[in-house]
């Protein structure tokens, strides 16, 4: 997360896809103390849920002794989730295109191009084990 966000709500949860109606219950107070319209609402709830499933699923690969921290950030002209895993990152420079035709009909690999699609910008850091979705308000 980029300096300058006051860290505003918190949560840790396991690698569990179980685990991801805490993540749902964070976004909805967050939306909802910071106003986010709700058209913003449901491209905020997408962004941030895909980048904890990619977290448990490829990060800490369903290892339920390892967790993945989720951190909202605030400041006057956006906010931020920043999710990190403990797993060992990968390489976020060079994803190949989900739209391209030969990938158009596999079952996966979309994630990061949805969260880089419905957020205002997407940053990686720590080999890609950790992600920071920003919002405009």
């Amino acid at each position: 997360m980029k300096k300058g966000f006051k860290i505003i709500d918190s949560l840790q949860i396991t690698s569990n896809f179980s685990s991801l109606t805490e993540v749902e219950n964070l976004v909805d107070r967050v939306c909802v103390n910071l106003g986010v319209e709700e058209d913003s609402y449901g491209n905020v709830l997408i962004a941030v849920t895909e980048a904890v499933n990619n977290a448990i699923q490829h990060g800490n690969e369903f290892d339920t002794r390892l967790f993945v921290d989720v951190a909202v950030g605030d400041q006057p002209q956006e906010f931020c989730f920043n999710v990190k895993d403990e797993g060992r990152g990968f390489d976020y420079t060079n994803l190949p295109d989900p739209t391209a035709p030969e990938n158009i009909l596999k079952e996966n690999g979309r994630g990061i191009f949805l969260m880089k699609s419905l957020s205002d910008n997407v940053e990686f850091e720590e080999s890609g084990s950790s992600v920071s979705l920003y919002f405009n308000k």
